[in-house]
C-alpha cells in the first residue's frame, strides 16, 4: 500500500484517485502506525515552504518521514513536497527542509528571461539526465514527454540527484532521485497518462 501524508497541504484526494486508477491501493493518513505500515510514502504539497515545514514539525511527521526513508522506504515528494526533501529553502526567508537530499530551493527568476512569467504554469517537456534514463521512477516515461508544472521556486545545486529537468527560458529541476528518495517538481496527478506512468514506476519500486 502507498500512503499519502496528510498534513493539511496538497491535492490529497486527486492523488489518491490517480493511484487507485493505476490499481495501487492507496490511503491518506497522518497516523504514525499507518505510515510505518506503508510499502511506500508520498509527500504532496502546495503553498508556502515555511508553512508546510512548520505543519510537518508540529505533527512530528518530519521525524517519521526521516526515520522511514532512512530505513529504505520509497518516498516521493511532489511539487512543494519535493522541495521539502532538500536542505533549505529561500522562499521569503531561510527555512530548513528535511535534509534528505543535498541542495537548496531558490526563486526561478534569476534562471529565466525577464519576460517569462512567474509562477511557471503549464506543460513542459522532460529532459533526462544519465541517471534519469536508468531510474525506475521514469522507466515508463519517454524523454520529451510533457508534464504539468505550477511553481515559482526550484531546487538548485542538486546535480547529484538530478533525474530530469525542463526548459522554461532556462533549465529548471523537474525530477530528482537518490537511492529510495524521489521528487517531482511537476504534478503527476495532473499530467495525464504521462503522470500516471510515473506514479506506476514509483509504485513498483
Amino acid at each position: 500500500m502507498t500512503v499519502i501524508v496528510d498534513y493539511g497541504v496538497g491535492n490529497l484526494f486527486s492523488l489518491r484517485s490517480s493511484l487507485r486508477f493505476i490499481g495501487e491501493e492507496a490511503a491518506v493518513s497522518r497516523e504514525p502506525e499507518e505510515l510505518r505500515a506503508a510499502d511506500r510514502i508520498i509527500l504532496p504539497g502546495v503553498g508556502a515552504f515555511e508553512d508546510a515545514a512548520r505543519k510537518l514539525r508540529e505533527l512530528e511527521l518530519d521525524k517519521i518521514i526521516i526515520e522511514l526513508s532512512g530505513e529504505g522506504r520509497p518516498l516521493l515528494g511532489i511539487c512543494l513536497g519535493m522541495q521539502l526533501l532538500f536542505e533549505r529553502s529561500f522562499e521569503f526567508g531561510v527555512w530548513e527542509g528535511l535534509g534528505l537530499l543535498p541542495g537548496e530551493v531558490r526563486p526561478i527568476e534569476p534562471v529565466i528571461p525577464p519576460d517569462f512569467k512567474v509562477p511557471h504554469i503549464g506543460w513542459n517537456a522532460l529532459r533526462f539526465s544519465e541517471a534519469g534514463r536508468e531510474s525506475g521512477l521514469l522507466k515508463y516515461t519517454k524523454e520529451g514527454e510533457y508534464v504539468y508544472f505550477v511553481h515559482s521556486y526550484a531546487a538548485m545545486g542538486c546535480e547529484e540527484s538530478l533525474l530530469a529537468d525542463t526548459e522554461y527560458g532556462g533549465f529548471l529541476t523537474a525530477a530528482v532521485g537518490r537511492e529510495n528518495v524521489f521528487g517531482t517538481q511537476f504534478h503527476p496527478e495532473k499530467s495525464g497518462e504521462a503522470g500516471l506512468r510515473i506514479l506506476k514506476g514509483f509504485c513498483e519500486l
